[in-house]
């Protein structure tokens, strides 16, 4: 189930976009929508969990920040796309999991050894939310913006059209 709550206009430093508020019953998610996306092919999607040491403490320890502007500068030059933010702080597993994983990974685990190392699950997400926003906006076919081959692999066996991938990462010369 996915309810549409709200919409409202947003702008942001990398264009101007409609901000779609759902809720699932436990969970409020985002759409960031550029553009007619009904019945779009090849539509640029994001699908992007929260960071609270990224995008509320500009922590430079992940890169979820970079990954979110890349992906917006990426669909304000196509002109349209789609990026929907999940709340699934610490891969799902919460902030608390993140604190207590960070010990763990200052010792040189991987971020996903260190929430398993911490008692937590290496990624606990759950994509079913954004597949059920693609789906009701109409989105025929996405390109997603991503470097984690588990969402486009998720996505599809939630019936979304994965046309290919795009990473977020930033060129270096």
């Amino acid at each position: 189930m996915i309810i549409q709550l709200a919409e409202t206009e947003l702008k942001t430093k990398f264009g101007d976009y409609k901000e779609i508020l759902f809720y699932d019953g436990q969970k409020e998610s985002h759409a960031l929508v550029m553009g007619a996306l009904e019945n779009e092919e090849n539509v640029l999607c994001r699908v992007h969990s929260s960071c609270i040491f990224a995008h509320h403490f500009n922590s430079i320890e992940c890169d979820c920040r970079e990954q979110m502007e890349i992906s917006q500068q990426l669909i304000q030059k196509e002109g349209k796309g789609i990026i929907i933010w999940l709340d699934q702080e610490g891969k799902g597993n919460g902030h608390y999991a993140l604190l207590k994983s960070i010990e763990h990974k200052k010792a040189g685990l991987s971020q996903a050894e260190a929430y398993e190392a911490a008692g937590f699950k290496k990624d606990a997400r759950d994509f079913a939310q954004a597949a059920k926003i693609l789906k009701h906006i109409g989105i025929a076919s996405i390109q997603m913006l991503t470097n984690n081959p588990k969402k486009v692999e998720t996505l599809t066996q939630y019936g979304i059209s994965v046309a290919g991938t795009k990473p977020t990462v930033l060129n270096n010369p």
